[in-house]
């Protein structure tokens, strides 16, 4: 079990909390001639992994009515290394609450890359939603600022903020995505995670929760991962919530995690993720 569960990418520290969990819960445990043991046991793995899962989920839509009662849009910080997919995970959850109703503006807060404002401009001309930008180099705090009041002027719901692809050994990074959370205090900073990078993706997450603090994860590419083992890891090792998974390019293939999909996709049961999604 443990060598199964390091070759599907699960950290050690979470693979021996699993084995503790599994112990605790079969050791001691009467069993009767009728009873399938290999089911018992799988049962009791599956429910140990639910319960290294078990962080309370955050409902983004309540919290985006909840704002709107007081007047106010929902700010969502989106924090990552480059490559992970960040900006096209702005554009698809962008793409999911239009669709449920909502109003949306980007702020086009990686003024660091070249190329990456063209990039959140060409995503939104797509999903049909409008970015607020500054020039290359400038400050991304104030970027956000300015996106975050023309939400207030023009009644828009939620502001979804790019930020710069940083690794955390780059001190200078690190301050400015500090300062930006300091100046715009967002209602969620979300780490953006590539599972096919597996346990790189859980030292990652830490040091971005360590620090901005990090209230959810998305994690993305889970299509073309056929381990899993990231997603547990993560949601391990720093107790916050995976929010959404991305399963595919289109801007439909953003889903809500379930602890069931990681279940099968550990057990080699993987969900045929669908090309035709409803939200």
């Amino acid at each position: 079990m443990e060598i199964e569960l390091l070759e599907a990418d699960v950290a050690l520290e979470v693979v021996e909390a699993l084995l503790n969990e599994i112990k605790n819960e079969l050791v001691g445990k009467k069993i009767s001639p009728d009873d399938d043991v290999e089911e018992i046991v799988l049962d009791a793995i599956k429910n140990a992994i639910r319960n290294i899962l078990s962080q309370e989920k955050i409902d983004l839509e309540e919290v985006i009515r909840k704002n709107k009662e007081i007047g106010k849009p929902t700010v969502i910080v989106f924090v990552g290394i480059n490559g992970t997919g960040k900006t096209t995970t702005i554009a698809k959850l962008a793409y999911k609450l239009k669709n449920k109703g909502y109003r949306v503006v980007l702020a086009a807060g990686d003024t660091f890359r070249a190329g990456a404002i063209e990039q959140l401009e060409e995503h939104a001309k797509r999903v049909g939603v409008r970015v607020i930008k500054h020039k290359p180099g400038s400050d991304s705090a104030a970027v956000i600022y300015d996106a975050i009041e023309h939400a207030k002027a023009k009644n828009i719901d939620v502001v979804l903020a790019d930020t710069a692809g940083r690794q955390a050994t780059n001190i200078n990074l690190m301050e400015e995505i500090k300062k930006v959370v300091r100046v715009t205090k967002p209602d969620l900073v979300i780490f953006v995670g590539d599972a096919l990078t597996g346990n790189d993706a859980v030292y990652q997450a830490k040091e971005f929760d360590e620090a901005v603090g990090i209230d959810g994860v998305i994690l993305t590419k889970v299509d073309a991962d056929a381990k899993g083992g990231a997603a547990l890891s993560i949601g391990y090792a720093i107790g916050k919530p995976i929010l959404y998974l991305g399963v595919g390019q289109r801007y439909e293939d953003l889903i809500e995690f379930s602890p069931e999909i990681l279940i099968n996709r550990i057990f080699g049961t993987p969900e045929k993720f669908s090309t035709e999604r409803e939200f």
